[in-house]
């Protein structure tokens, strides 16, 4: 991260996002606007046409009855998982979502948690906050709240939540080891982390890994291996830590930067541990 600072990558990746957030897409494509015509073209689920936003959430793991129990505008079709699906959450639970977006995993949870339960998103980008507030009111999910923040510094309690969720979202932070020791603040005793994201199966090449614009907001050259990983949530504290790569993740991987074979370098993977 010597080329750019911290603050500077997190600057982009919400510039990118908040493009995304206000539906900034071309025309019959599935490529975001950006300001550099030398820009990689960077497709999937970081950014898709609405025509789109089903069938590649379909990809991710999320069922038909999942997508119909949103709010309209609630699915981007963002993600690389389905986080809900492996965060086994209870009736009356409290639900932190990293990386909220425009809601959709929220509003999952909160049918899953119901009436008893809280679900909490934070999201560092305005517009994307906005989106989700306005879909929950449209959706009528009053056991959702959405704050702005960055998951390096979470506007949460200490120890006020059962359960994390995130989709695709660690790996943009510049300061992943932060948003783990965060995390493991937040968590009550006994509280779990569930997120899918991305890692690393093979060194990236130089050309991927020092492209901090495009490729970094675009969920790819910020990944992460296994092995750093799991050294990130032990220095933080967790336990029971699990990485599950999901190899059927490489059939809409390899959409995301078509003709580079990025699908070769990174997966989608089912990361999980416990706060004893």
């Amino acid at each position: 991260m010597n080329k750019l600072t911290n603050d500077q990558i997190r600057q982009k990746v919400r510039s990118r996002y908040q493009q995304i957030a206000v539906q900034t897409v071309e025309p019959n494509s599935s490529r975001c606007f950006t300001d550099n015509a030398d820009s990689p073209d960077v497709s999937g689920s970081c950014c898709s046409t609405p025509t789109d936003f089903n069938t590649i959430s379909t990809k991710l793991g999320y069922s038909a009855d999942e997508l119909q129990a949103v709010p309209e505008g609630a699915n981007l079709g963002l993600g690389c998982g389905n986080p809900g699906a492996i965060a086994d959450m209870q009736a009356g639970e409290t639900v932190l979502d990293l990386g909220s977006g425009g809601g959709f995993d929220c509003f999952l949870a909160s049918r899953q948690v119901g009436a008893d339960g809280h679900v909490l998103g934070i999201d560092m980008t305005p517009e994307m906050v906005s989106r989700a507030r306005d879909n929950a009111i449209k959706g009528n999910f009053s056991n959702t709240e959405f704050r702005l923040g960055e998951i390096e510094h979470l506007p949460v309690a200490d120890h006020t939540v059962n359960a994390i969720i995130s989709n695709c979202v660690i790996n943009l932070s510049p300061d992943k080891q932060q948003v783990f020791h965060e995390a493991f603040r937040v968590l009550q005793p006994g509280g779990r982390l569930a997120i899918s994201d991305i890692v690393t199966t093979a060194e990236l090449p130089p050309e991927i890994k020092n492209d901090l614009n495009e490729l970094y907001s675009g969920c790819i050259s910020g990944a992460s291996s296994i092995s750093e990983l799991e050294a990130m949530l032990q220095q933080s504290g967790f336990s029971d830590i699990s990485i599950e790569p999901k190899d059927e993740s490489k059939a809409f991987i390899k959409d995301w930067v078509p003709g580079a074979n990025i699908d070769n370098y990174i997966i989608s993977a089912v990361i999980k541990a416990t706060k004893d």
